[in-house]
C-alpha cells in the first residue's frame, strides 16, 4: 500500500508527458523512467498486481518526482540521459546506453547512413535516439530510397544491385565528388531535423491510392513508414546541434510562494533537474537574483559557459558577479528550454497548494469525526501524554500537541518525574498531569480541548482524578491502546472506559495514530538523552577528585564519554580542571 506522501503526491501528477525519479528511503535513485502520460504511468505501480520484479522495485519506493517535457520523444531523451547520469540500480537495459539506437552518418571518404547504438567522438554525424530499433531502420530504409548514400561494400567493382534500385549514391560505378555527398548530407539532416511535411505528403497519397486500387499490402507499407517519420523525426527540444553546456533557471510566484526550476544542460541535454521552494520576502527579482548567485556557491555546482533566465532579471549583474554569458531568449530551442522551465515551477506550485489544500480538508474531515464520535463540540488542540522508563530507572513523561490536526511542535513539553520512584504508571500520570494544568490555570493559559494518554484506563482514571478533583477542570481524556504489534488498536472514552467505534481506514483513526506514534517518539528520545546523560554522570561519579561542579564541566564541554576519552591533558586543564583530576579522569576512563 502506498505512503500517505505518495497517495498525495499521486492525486496531483499532470496528464502531459515527462519522466519520473523513484526514489528509495535514504533519497537514493533506483529507477528512472518515461511516460506519455505521468499521471497513468506513475499510478500504474501503486495500482493492481505486478509481477515479482516490479513488486521488488515498487516496495522500496519511498517518494517520486518528476519532470515535465513537451513530447514523448523528449521524455525519452531526458530519460536516457538522467539514466546515464545516476545509473539507477533498476535500469539494467539503459545502464550502458544500448538500448536506444541512433542514426549515423559516417565520416569516411564514401560516408554511408547507419544505425549505431552509440555515439562516439568519430567525427560522425548522428541523430536521435530514438524510440526502438525497428523505428530506426524504417526511416534509414525510407532515407535510402529518398536521399542515397553509399550502401554498398567499398570493395564494388560494378555498379551494385542497390545502385540500379536507387537506394545507392553510385560510388561503385562512378566517382562521386565531396560536394555531391555533402549536399545529399544536407538534405538528410533537414529532413531528420523535422522538414518532412513533402514527404510525408507524397507517402500519404500514394498510401490512399494503393488502398483504392486494393492493394493493401502496399498501403500498409506506406503507412509504416509514415509512423516511422512520426517516431524518429518529431521536433524535440532538448536534443539538438547546439552543445554549448548552459544552465536554465526559471520561476513562478504565487500567494507569497516562489518556485524555482534550474536545468542544467550538457552538450545540449537534460543531465540533471534541481528545484527549490520557499515563502518570498523580498522583491522577486532580487530573491532570484540571490538564489542563482549561491546556487553556483555550492562547491557541486560548476558555471556554464551560458545561462539562461527570465526578461525580469538583471542579466548585466548577473553576468558581471559570475564571469559567464547570461541571456534570455525569445526564439527557438533556448526559448521553449526556458518555457519548458517555467512550465516545472508552474507544475509545482499549483502542487504543492493542492497537497496543503487536501490535507486540509482530510485534517479537518478527521477533526469533525473525532468530535462527532466522542459527542463534543469541536476538537482543535489535542495535548497527548506518554511515560518512558526502563525498569524504573530514568523515569521521564513528554507531552505534544497537535492543533488542528497538526503537530505544533514549538509546544511539545518533557518532564523528569520528580515524585516517584520506580515503574508507577498512576503516580507518574497523576505528577505530570498536576504539574502541566496547575501551570495552565497559574498563567491563564488556554486549555486543551482534548487530553490524550497513551495507555489505558489506570492513566484514564489518574489523569481524571487530578484534574476534576484537584484542579476542577472538566476536560475530555481518552486512552490510546495499543495491540500486541504495538499499533494504535482503539480508542478509550467516558467514565466507563468505552470503546470508541472508529472506523480503521477512516481519518480520525488516522490522525490518532499519528498523535500516538508522535508522543511514543517523544518519549522514547527524551527517555534517552536523559539515561545517557546519567550513565555519563554516574562513571564520572566513581573519579577521584570529580565533584558536582567538575562534572558539570565535562558534560557542559564534552556531552559524550567518547569525547573525554579521546581528550588530552591539556584539553582537560584548559576548562578548568586541576592536572591531578585530569589524570585521574584519563586513567579512570582508559580503563
Amino acid at each position: 500500500m502506498a505512503s500517505e506522501l505518495i497517495e498525495s503526491k499521486l492525486k496531483n501528477l499532470p496528464d502531459l508527458p515527462g519522466c519520473y525519479i523513484m526514489r528509495n528511503a535514504n533519497d537514493d535513485i533506483i529507477y528512472i523512467g518515461k511516460a506519455k502520460n505521468l499521471k497513468n504511468r506513475v499510478r500504474s505501480y501503486f495500482r493492481g498486481a505486478h509481477d515479482t520484479k516490479t513488486e521488488k522495485l515498487v516496495s522500496e519506493i519511498h517518494h517520486f518526482e518528476y519532470i515535465v517535457t513537451k513530447t514523448n520523444k523528449e521524455s525519452l531523451l531526458l530519460e536516457i540521459n538522467l539514466i546515464k547520469k545516476y545509473q539507477p540500480h533498476y535500469n539494467i537495459k539503459l545502464k550502458q546506453g544500448t538500448m536506444y539506437p541512433y542514426l549515423k552518418i559516417t565520416s569516411e571518404k564514401d560516408p554511408q547512413l547507419v544505425i549505431s547504438h552509440k555515439v562516439e567522438k568519430d567525427g560522425g554525424i548522428y541523430f536521435g535516439p530514438y524510440p526502438n530499433v525497428t523505428a530506426a531502420t524504417g526511416t534509414q530504409q525510407l532515407i535510402q530510397k529518398i536521399y542515397p548514400l553509399r550502401k554498398c561494400g567499398k570493395n564494388e567493382t560494378r555498379a551494385c544491385f542497390y545502385y540500379h534500385l536507387g537506394q545507392c549514391i553510385g560510388c561503385c560505378d562512378h566517382e562521386v565528388s565531396k560536394e555531391e555527398y555533402d549536399t545529399q548530407i544536407k538534405k538528410i539532416q533537414r529532413f531528420l531535423n523535422g522538414d518532412v511535411k513533402t514527404i510525408k505528403d507524397d507517402l500519404a497519397t500514394k498510401m490512399n491510392e494503393a488502398s483504392e486500387r486494393l492493394d493493401f499490402e502496399k498501403a500498409m507499407d506506406y503507412r509504416d513508414q509514415i509512423k516511422y517519420i512520426e517516431a524518429t523525426v518529431e521536433k524535440q527540444n532538448i536534443m539538438n546541434a547546439d552543445f554549448t553546456n548552459r544552465d536554465v533557471f526559471s520561476y513562478v510566484v504565487d500567494r507569497g510562494w516562489i518556485s524555482i526550476q534550474v536545468f542544467l544542460l550538457r552538450q545540449s541535454t537534460i543531465i540533471k533537474r534541481e528545484a527549490a521552494m520557499f515563502p518570498i520576502y523580498d522583491q522577486i527579482e532580487d530573491e532570484v537574483l540571490s538564489f542563482i548567485i549561491q546556487f553556483y556557491e555550492d562547491q557541486n555546482h560548476i558555471l556554464p559557459k551560458e545561462i539562461l533566465v527570465p526578461e525580469a532579471i538583471d542579466k548585466e549583474l548577473l553576468a558581471e558577479t559570475l564571469g559567464v554569458k547570461v541571456m534570455t531568449p525569445k526564439r527557438g530551442s533556448k526559448k521553449r528550454m526556458l518555457d519548458l522551465a517555467t512550465q516545472n515551477s508552474e507544475i509545482s506550485l499549483n502542487e504543492k497548494f493542492r497537497r496543503e489544500e487536501q490535507s486540509q480538508l482530510k485534517t479537518k474531515g478527521a477533526l469533525e469525526e473525532l468530535a462527532d464520535a466522542l459527542g463534543l463540540e469541536k476538537v482543535s488542540v489535542i495535548e497527548s501524554f506518554d511515560h518512558s522508563n526502563i525498569q524504573g530507572t530514568n523515569p521521564v513523561s513528554a507531552m505534544v500537541v497537535f492543533k488542528d490536526g497538526k503537530p505544533d511542535r514549538k509546544n511539545y513539553r518533557k518532564f523528569k518525574v520528580k515524585t516517584v520512584v520506580g515503574s508507577h504508571e498512576f503516580a507518574t500520570t497523576q505528577e505530570v498531569i498536576r504539574r502541566r494544568y496547575s501551570r495552565l490555570l497559574r498563567e491563564g493559559a488556554r486549555l486543551p480541548d482534548l487530553i490524550l494518554m497513551d495507555g489505558g484506563k489506570i492513566q484514564m482514571r489518574a489523569a481524571i482524578e487530578v484534574l476534576e478533583d484537584e484542579l476542577g477542570l472538566e476536560i475530555p481524556v481518552c486512552g490510546m491502546v495499543k495491540n500486541e504489534k504495538h499499533k494504535t488498536a482503539t480508542l478509550l472514552y467516558g467514565e466507563d472506559y468505552k470503546e470508541i467505534d472508529l472506523d480503521r481506514k477512516g481519518q480520525a483513526f488516522q490522525l490518532i495514530q499519528r498523535v500516538q506514534e508522535e508522543v511514543h517518539r517523544f518519549a522514547i528520545t527524551f527517555h534517552r538523552q536523559v539515561r545517557s546523560k546519567n550513565t555519563f554522570a554516574s562513571k564520572l561519579e566513581m573519579i577521584d577528585g570529580v565533584g558536582p561542579q567538575t562534572r558539570k564541566k565535562l558534560l557542559r564541554h564534552f556531552k559524550t564519554i567518547t569525547a573525554m576519552k579521546q581528550a588530552s591533558l591539556e584539553e582537560l586543564q584548559s576548562i578548568g580542571i586541576s592536572e591531578r583530576v585530569a589524570r585521574n579522569i584519563l586513567e579512570e576512563l582508559g580503563k
